[in-house]
């Protein structure tokens, strides 16, 4: 990583036509408004990070944030069918369609950010 990546951070951060990044939301209590949060720079960095902790799919929303917006994804792009976490390679193909001319092979536009996470 150069000296102006690592001041400017990755340039895919800098594409608004992709997430800025990616949040995980637990509800701490069934009927209460209150949940706990987990932040990725990728998807499938916080898929491993919310599996290496035991949190299972269900009951989990997991959100694109964009500069200006958050919407979630629909979590049959990172979920088996009978609703296991979905990993790479596997998620990969899920989001071709999802983010058009990013993906590609076995390279993606987001192999410039970190796969890690942070949460609770």
């Amino acid at each position: 990583m150069s000296l102006l990546e690592k001041i400017l951070g990755p340039k895919s951060k800098y594409d608004e036509s992709l997430p800025y990044v990616y949040e995980a939301r637990i509800r701490m209590f069934e009927e209460g408004p209150e949940y706990k949060s987990y932040f990725s720079d990728t998807i499938c960095g916080l898929i491993e990070h919310l599996h290496r902790n035991r949190i299972e799919p269900d009951g989990v929303t997991i959100f694109e944030v964009y500069r200006e917006e958050e919407s979630p994804i629909d979590a049959r792009l990172f979920t088996t069918p009978d609703r296991q976490w979905l990993f790479k390679p596997d998620i990969c193909r899920t989001f071709e369609q999802h983010y058009p001319g990013h993906i590609h092979g076995q390279t993606c536009s987001f192999k410039d950010r970190e796969r890690g996470a942070i949460g609770p």
